[in-house]
């Protein structure tokens, strides 16, 4: 099942689609995710500040916060911080690519 479910991200078959807004899914546990953005579900609760969340993966990115660890560091200048999208928009400032 794994292999099979693995190849559509090279077949690009999606057969797991949205009743709601139609957008298409190579995993049906995507799908369950993306559809918590319609139904409003948020199961995974900080223990520390109780916010929800739709997908454990953000609450694990948000517990970052109050633990204060910082694994993405800038090669450049040496700057760390707790979610990789952080450490991306913070690379445009040596870049010089504008931020949006």
């Amino acid at each position: 099942a794994y292999l099979k479910n693995h190849g559509r991200v090279h077949t690009g078959e999606k057969p797991f689609k949205c009743s709601v807004c139609g957008m298409q899914f190579s995993q049906s546990p995507h799908l369950k995710n993306h559809e918590r953005i319609h139904s409003g579900e948020r199961p995974y609760q900080c223990e520390v500040c109780e916010k929800t969340f739709a997908r454990h993966s953000t609450l694990w990115n948000h517990r970052r916060i109050h633990t204060g660890e910082k694994p993405y560091r800038c090669n450049t200048c040496g700057s760390a911080f707790n979610q990789a999208t952080h450490l991306k928009n913070h690379s445009k400032v040596h870049t010089g690519e504008k931020p949006h």
